[in-house]
């Protein structure tokens, strides 16, 4: 039992690096390309390598019967949008040294869901939720009166993230076929961007460089593999140790910003930010509970 529950944590603790760290050096070193050709290519080869991967564990099953339910296909055509607009915004942070903005919204995307939840879906909220939610309201209401140091990216990040975990829970499909589907709907609109982009000479991906070709190639494996590592996380170790590993991800893009990216960092960014981690320390020992 030990073993398993050190196995998840390992997994998910992994997953997160790399959503953190290793994605953020990637997206960082292919940004070249430009937020809207990287979007197009995460999707693609993402659809791709699922494609792969479905028919290898030979799931085309579970796929058809999503495929039978016009209720799950039209919120994952809604979700698919979700998470297409999530890609590029959080590839733009990336691209245009705004990591820290981007921290912000994942640090408080969490808790953002739990309200999300009591407000759309009934569910019930204990004290300490209450209080990590009161403590992220504070926080955007005291940036927004200080306009400038407003996380605009983060907020964005974290309201389409929180609504796309919403509908997936509510969908309850399965997590790889769910994606599949989901970005085989946006697949048309990344070959219509990438068509455009190819029309007016502005693409970096051609068969004339392989080199760049497998780069952007690798857009797919930088989306699939730390979902894959994260879920077999939750899987083993349960959802209260795993969702607390989840965090090193923002505190990767957090500490990447601040002093690798040297991106800056107002005084009413850090007194906005200092509400949002004691929210997350009381959201973390409230999951902490959960068997």
């Amino acid at each position: 039992m030990k073993n398993k529950l050190l196995n998840g944590i390992i997994f998910s603790s992994a997953g997160s690096f790399w959503w953190g760290i290793v994605g953020v050096f990637y997206f960082k070193y292919v940004s070249f390309a430009g937020p809207v050709e990287l979007v197009v290519h995460r999707t693609i080869w993402t659809t791709f390598i699922l494609f792969l991967t479905i028919t290898l564990y030979s799931r085309w099953y579970l796929f058809f019967e999503v495929l039978n339910n016009k209720k799950k296909l039209f919120m994952l055509f809604v979700s698919g949008l979700l998470i297409f607009i999530n890609w590029f915004t959080w590839i733009y942070a990336v691209v245009t040294n705004r990591l820290v903005d981007a921290s912000f919204g994942y640090y408080i995307f969490p808790i953002l869901s739990v309200l999300f939840g009591f407000v759309f879906f009934d569910e019930k909220l204990n004290k300490a939720r209450i209080i990590s939610i009161f403590l992220v309201l504070i926080s955007i209401i005291y940036l927004l009166f200080n306009f400038k140091s407003i996380p605009w990216i983060g907020l964005v990040l974290a309201i389409i993230w929180s609504t796309y975990n919403l509908l997936r829970k509510k969908i309850n499909v399965q997590t790889d076929i769910g994606l599949f589907v989901e970005t085989a709907f946006i697949l048309p609109i990344a070959l219509v961007l990438f068509y455009l982009i190819f029309q007016k000479g502005l693409n970096d991906f051609s068969f004339s460089n392989p080199n760049i070709m497998f780069l952007l190639f690798l857009a797919g494996p930088m989306t699939v593999i730390p979902l894959y590592l994260y879920l077999r996380g939750v899987e083993l170790a349960g959802l209260g140790a795993s969702g607390m590993t989840f965090f090193i991800a923002p505190t990767g893009q957090f500490l990447l910003g601040i002093f690798y990216f040297n991106e800056i960092f107002s005084v009413h960014k850090l007194i906005g930010f200092i509400f949002i981690w004691i929210a997350v320390i009381i959201y973390l020992k409230d999951l902490n509970q959960i068997k």
